[in-house]
This record gives structure tokens, sequence and C-alpha cells, in this order.
């Protein structure tokens, strides 16, 4: 064998593979344990917000027989003839009691009206003809015909809303529905944010040359606001180590989750990487996609007596990077530590028809701004850079493109909505 030259320099390690966007995203969730910490707050104020505990109904929805339309309350036996006359014998507004229907006689009633005992079916006005006193009913009803029956909706002892469901208007409907005026709710996430750059600026201040606007700050705020997060936002910070480190001892030690924008990459000024990796450590770094590879995941300890760290994600610093990589992977991990189940927190594609060309393949997997059409295609916004956060207005969602293939018109693709990724 010979000899190692004592000039040679060792051959530099090798980086590790990218990983997938499947493999970062399960890594992910894979350590989103949801919060502890519940809170009661008034239903009205709990659009947004987890369910802690399941709901359940004390009472029958609704809670008697009344009746779906404006018409007539009858016997469906005194209808048989198609020409019944009948006399109307009371009058039932929603909210009022009626006396037993006489036989042979008609209540007028309203929608939403407790039925009287002994009518079984409701004749919509339309279906009637009124003379003074009495109502010619022109039609054949059944029994139960336009009657909501006590309990059709929901029956006492059910459970409406398990626990783990975030609550939309809906649910808080369904939750009132019942006389529910609390909820139990998991408590707010608390995340922190910072941004590194000695380029950035913001808004209302003079640029000086070389320097651009911090775009990042109002885009990820606004993301974080519509996932209900209390923000701690620590502005710009300097491009230093130390001021990185510092910044993330204090961050780690009252909230659940730190994110910051840029710093993540390989240059001598991404001081984030280095200054987490001092804090704590990088569980995760480097994705297989475009827009977004920079992406970081790891944890930061606190420092003081309180157990545990933070989590911590770094997005790249291109604003249509953060934004991509926010919604596939950041506002997963939230919701899932906010407490929805897995299944409910991944990103859902539905398949639509490209009505464009895309030639070139990438070795990573692609997520391409595009917009439907009137056509019931989709049509590509020309330009995809990292850092055209135009793309992102026009667009109202992403081609979720694999690796390596190429796209034709006409070729069926994989589209999900911002509707969905911003809900």
């Amino acid at each position: 064998m010979q000899a190692p030259n004592p000039t040679d320099k060792p051959a530099p390690s090798a980086r590790p593979p990218l990983q997938s966007v499947e493999q970062a995203l399960n890594t992910l969730l894979a350590a989103a344990v949801p919060v502890q910490g519940s809170q009661t707050i008034s239903t009205l104020d709990a659009c947004g917000r987890v369910l802690a505990a399941p709901v359940q109904a004390h009472i029958n929805v609704p809670g008697m027989d009344n009746s779906q339309m404006d018409g007539y309350a009858v016997r469906a036996a005194d209808c048989t003839s198609g020409q019944a006359r009948l006399r109307v014998s009371q009058r039932i507004p929603a909210g009022h009691v009626g006396q037993p229907l006489e036989a042979g006689t008609a209540a007028r009633i309203f929608t939403g009206a407790m039925m009287p005992e002994g009518a079984d079916a409701v004749v919509m006005q339309e279906a009637c003809e009124s003379e003074g006193e009495y109502v010619i009913v022109r039609h054949v009803p059944k029994r139960g015909e336009w009657v909501r029956y006590v309990g059709e909706d929901i029956r006492q002892g059910s459970t409406i809303l398990e626990a783990g469901t975030r609550l939309r208007p809906q649910e808080l409907g369904l939750a009132a529905s019942v006389g529910q005026a609390e909820l139990s709710v998991w408590r707010r996430l608390r995340v922190a944010v910072f941004f590194t750059g000695d380029e950035l600026a913001m808004p209302g201040q003079p640029l000086k040359p070389g320097a651009i606007y911090n775009s990042n700050r109002f885009l990820l705020r606004g993301l974080l606001e519509k996932l209900g997060c209390d923000i701690t936002d620590y502005g710009i910070v300097p491009d230093n180590l130390d001021a990185t480190r510092k910044t993330l001892r204090d961050a780690a030690q009252q909230h659940d989750l730190i994110i910051t924008s840029g710093g993540v990459s390989v240059g001598e000024e991404d001081h984030v990487k280095p200054a987490v990796e001092a804090e704590g450590r990088i569980n995760m770094w480097q994705i297989a996609m475009k827009p977004g590879k920079p992406l970081a995941f790891g944890e930061v300890n606190r420092q003081t007596a309180q157990e545990g760290r933070a989590f911590f994600i770094g997005l790249p610093g291109n604003p249509v990077s953060s934004f991509v990589t926010f919604l596939i992977f950041v506002r997963p991990f939230l919701l899932r530590l906010q407490g929805l189940p897995r299944e409910a927190v991944l990103p859902q594609a539905v398949s639509m028809r490209a009505d464009f060309a895309w030639p070139k393949a990438d070795k990573r997997q692609e997520f391409l701004r595009v917009r439907r059409n009137a056509n019931g295609g989709l049509d590509l916004f020309p330009s995809q850079g990292s850092n055209v956060l135009t793309s992102t207005a026009w667009a109202d969602g992403v081609i979720d493109n694999p690796p390596g293939k190429t796209i034709a018109a006409g070729d069926i693709v994989s589209f999900i909505s911002f509707q969905d990724l911003l809900s």
C-alpha cells in the first residue's frame, strides 16, 4: 500500500443529500406534538381556535316538531280529495304554542312554528287558496310533509364536535344551536419572528444603495395572523452571529416556535444556521424543492430553569420561497401544534388541466404559480423566479410538479389552491 503524502489535503466531506418534500414534511409532523394548556372562552370569540374537548348536545334540535314552510298545518286524513275546504281555527307564528287541532280544521302556521297537537302535515301556502275563514287545500299531503321532527338534526346526548376540530363559523353556529355559550379550546401558539439582512429596510424609510424593503415581514406576519397565532416580532436583526444568537436565546424563553427569514443558506453572511447550532441543533436542512431549497428545521434550547426548547424553522430569504415553504411546511406544522389531527393538516391537491407548456424538467420538486382560467384550465405566471412576489398575488394556487417532470399543454396536473392553504 502506498504511504499517504503528507502534503495531500483531505477530501471534503460529502454534503448530505437533499431531503424530499415528503421526507421533510414527515420530519416536521413527527416532531409536532400538540401544545398543552387549554382555556374556556366565549363561543362568540372562538372562530379559528381548536377544540380541546368534544362538544355534546344537552338538548334535541329541533326541540319540538315544527313547520318547514309558511302554510297550513292539517291532518292528512282531512285532505285526501285534493280540494279539501277546511276552517282556519288558529294562527301560529314562530315562538308561539297553538291549541290542539280539531278534525276538519287547519291552522295557519309559519316557518319554525311548533306543530299543534293532532296535525301531521303542512301544506305550503302556494298550494292553498284562502276564502275568508276557510282555506281550500289543493294538494294531497302525506303524513310528515314539510314537518321537522324533534331531534331530526341533533339528538340529545350526541357528540356534535370532536376534540381537535378547528372552529369555523359553521361550527360556532352548530355549538350555539345546542346552547353552548362557552367552549374549551387549546391556547394560542406563541410564535416569535425575526428577519436578518443588513440590506433590509422598512416601508416608509428611504432606500439606501443596495437596500430592499422587507416584504417578508408583512408576508409572514399576515400568514401567522390568519392561523390565529400570538406573534412577537423582533424585527430586523443585525447580520452577525452574536446578535442572531442573542435574539434566538431571548425568543426561545416564552415561545413555542421561532421563525426566521433569510440567513439559512451557505454564504459567509448567513448566520442563522450556525447560530441555531450554537444554541440548540438543526434537525433538517435543505429540501429538494423549487423554490425553497434552504429551509431549515431545528430546536433552540431555553436558558432558564424552565425545561424544554422552542422549535425553530428558518425560511429562505427570497419572498416567493418564503411564501411557498410557509404554506407547504409551516402551516401544517402549526396546525398540528394547535391540536389538529395529522390527516387534517396536509395540503390537498386536485387534478386540473394545464393550458401551458413547461418543457424543462427540474431535478427538484417544483411548485409553479398558476391561476385558473375561464375554460377550466390553469395558466402559468410567465416568470417563476423565487424573487418575483408578483406571481403570488396574481396566482390562486400552485402546481405540485414532481421531480424530472415536464408539462405539455393538456396534461393533467396536481393543483393546490391558495384558498385552502390560506384558511
